[in-house]
């Protein structure tokens, strides 16, 4: 047998309409539909998803569309930015207010105040002062324990050794002075 092809059932539809034979092969049953190729199904997909034509469209229409459209994009961005501005300040009133980035006593501008212990008075007008300094690490989280020595301007050499003093950060006074004592705390006994 040959194949079947689309133009031999054609020609045996056309010789058995002239001889008046009618065969199963040759004329396909009227109540099955008719089965589309993949190719005509795709193209009929396309069809429908093609939009319909608008006809002769103006450059005026053209720009009122995207007008309307960027009308409508900016609403709808308006709405949003309120939303969020809104939910901002709602969660602002809520939460407390935020701890400032530097301590109350040193802020911009103003000079660090810094508490020790005098452990030497020799020099004159100069007092060296040690400040102890307890920190947690930052990633192990572990107690670090550290000394700070630093030298301070005793104007009227008032502290002596064992005194708990305060001290107020100043301009240099010489290479290693940056810093001049405001009062003495405690005394030594």
């Amino acid at each position: 047998m040959a194949e079947e092809t689309p133009d031999n059932i054609v020609e045996e539809v056309e010789t058995a309409a002239e001889t008046g034979e009618t065969t199963e092969a040759a004329a396909p049953a009227p109540s099955t539909p008719k089965t589309q190729t993949r190719r005509e199904k795709l193209e009929a997909r396309r069809e429908a998803r093609k939009p319909a034509p608008r006809g002769e469209v103006t450059p005026e229409q053209r720009e009122a569309e995207r007008q309307e459209r960027r009308a409508h994009v900016a609403k709808q961005r308006r709405a949003y930015r309120a939303k969020l501005k809104e939910r901002r300040d709602s969660t602002r009133t809520d939460r407390p207010a935020p701890e400032p980035d530097h301590a109350p006593e040193h802020g911009p501008g103003r000079p660090r105040v810094r508490q020790g212990v005098v452990v030497s008075a020799k020099g004159d007008k100069t007092i060296t002062v040690k400040i102890d300094v307890v920190q947690r690490h930052r990633r192990y989280h572990k107690i670090m324990r550290s000394t700070i020595r630093l030298h301070a301007h005793d104007e009227r050499n008032d502290a002596h050794e064992g005194d708990t003093v305060r001290v107020v950060e100043c301009r240099p006074m010489s290479r290693t002075k940056r810093w001049r004592l405001t009062d003495v705390l405690e005394r030594a006994r």
